[in-house]
């Protein structure tokens, strides 16, 4: 994928391509965590003046990931279905760039997010990018398999 150019999108998070990428998604952290993070995600989340879904495309239209973000308290977004298909590098960078600037363009202050302790991808992939460990908040209070993580924007 060298050379590639990502077009990034906000998008409805039910539209086929969507639902797509967020089934992959699921069928990848339920191989490395048990559990899918459906249950932690509704779409009607993630759209509306507070709220974000985008998905990045290639030249020609093929969708290669997707991100979220949803309004959690004051001043804060929550970052959700963070995805990118195997071999699409630099995607989820991208991604995780776009929602970041979207968030801070609404007046977030921070950005924060859950991901399970055993997903190291993804624990490293948030630490590499400024990310850094918060107590567990909301749902994820007292769970010792989650791990919660904070970026101020």
């Amino acid at each position: 994928m060298k050379n590639l150019t990502l077009q990034l999108r906000q998008e409805d998070p039910t539209a086929a391509d969507s639902v797509q990428l967020m089934d992959e998604l699921s069928s990848a952290l339920q191989a490395i965590t048990g559990d899918s993070g459906m249950a932690s995600f509704d779409a009607a989340d993630v759209v509306g003046p507070a709220a974000c879904f985008v998905v990045a495309r290639d030249d020609h239209g093929n969708p290669l990931g997707c991100g979220a973000f949803r309004p959690l308290q004051p001043g804060v977004a929550e970052i959700k279905r963070m995805y990118a298909r195997h071999g699409a590098n630099g995607v989820g960078s991208a991604v995780l760039r776009f929602l970041e600037a979207e968030a801070a363009a609404l007046g977030y202050q921070a950005v924060w997010l859950e991901t399970r302790l055993v997903n190291r991808r993804a624990v490293d992939f948030y630490t590499a990018r400024g990310y850094a460990r918060i107590a567990n908040y909301g749902k994820y209070i007292g769970n010792p398999l989650a791990v919660c993580f904070e970026k101020q924007l």
